[in-house]
């Protein structure tokens, strides 16, 4: 059995034809493609809410030091004291295991843990109600992609997002990986891709340009106190201090000021 390790684990793209044109059905404004996070941090909570479709990068290589299977706790009246919420994970096919192909251990016992340790940090906040509802959401499904998916898609929904959500691996791209994002967002319709500042860093805009999508740079707020913690702390640190109206507010303000629709 290979477990999680510290090292690093690059990501991957995976091979396949020439990206299907969408369906109908299948468009969508602003997109952003993000891998399946536990618990995601507020940077990456709020770049998915100013998108209208989040697209799980499920089918890249699993990284042994990211988020899919772990989320860094910061403590309710010090977001400076904090832990990290991991889950023991199993890879079948050893390091190039792909993220929806890793399994929980032991995926009662993780539910236990997330339950405890979630509790253990937040439950003496006034909102620890609506943080019990997104840990209620959660099922016991052994893999970590769906984990993680339903984690993030619970805080969404709490704060009141309506957006699309489509899995990677069901979509037909070419390999690269500017060339693989790009056609993952001419295949859904998007008419703009929402671009973290990770990703900008590699990110070749040549793809998206010949399929006619701009890209967008998102960036949170640096002279906030919330946002300070926006890049190490899990969203549940802000759910718990401020409570899902103010914090649906602070997402809505940034979905205001990065969505080309706000400003048409």
């Amino acid at each position: 059995m290979t477990r999680t390790s510290a090292s690093w684990a690059p990501a991957s793209t995976a091979a396949s034809s020439v990206p299907e044109p969408p369906s109908a059905d299948a468009s969508g404004g602003l997109c952003a493609i993000h891998q399946p996070n536990l618990f995601p941090r507020l940077s990456t909570l709020a770049k998915l809410f100013s998108a209208d479709r989040w697209i799980v990068l499920d089918d890249v290589q699993f990284a042994r030091r990211d988020y899919q299977h772990r989320a860094r706790l910061a403590a309710l009246d010090d977001p400076s004291r904090q832990q990290w919420l991991t889950l023991p994970t199993h890879l079948p096919h050893g390091r190039p295991t792909l993220i929806n192909q890793a399994r929980l251990v032991d995926p009662h016992r993780s539910r236990r843990t997330v339950q405890l340790l979630v509790r253990q940090y937040y439950g003496r906040s006034p909102y620890w109600g609506a943080v019990s509802e997104v840990l209620d959401t959660l099922d016991d499904s052994d893999r970590v992609a769906d984990l993680a998916r339903a984690s993030t898609i619970a805080l969404l929904s709490a704060l009141g997002w309506s957006g699309k959500v489509q899995d990677s691996s069901a979509i037909p791209t070419r390999q690269g990986r500017s060339e693989r994002l790009a056609d993952l967002a001419a295949a859904t319709g998007s008419t703009h891709y929402l671009c973290g500042t990770g990703g900008l860093r590699y990110l070749d805009a040549g793809p998206f340009d010949t399929h006619g999508i701009p890209v967008l740079p998102f960036h949170t707020p640096v002279d906030d106190p919330l946002w300070r913690w926006a890049r190490r702390s899990s969203s549940l640190w802000a759910l718990s201090k401020i409570g899902p109206d103010a914090l649906a507010d602070q997402l809505a303000a940034q979905r205001e000021a990065h969505h080309p629709g706000a400003h048409a």
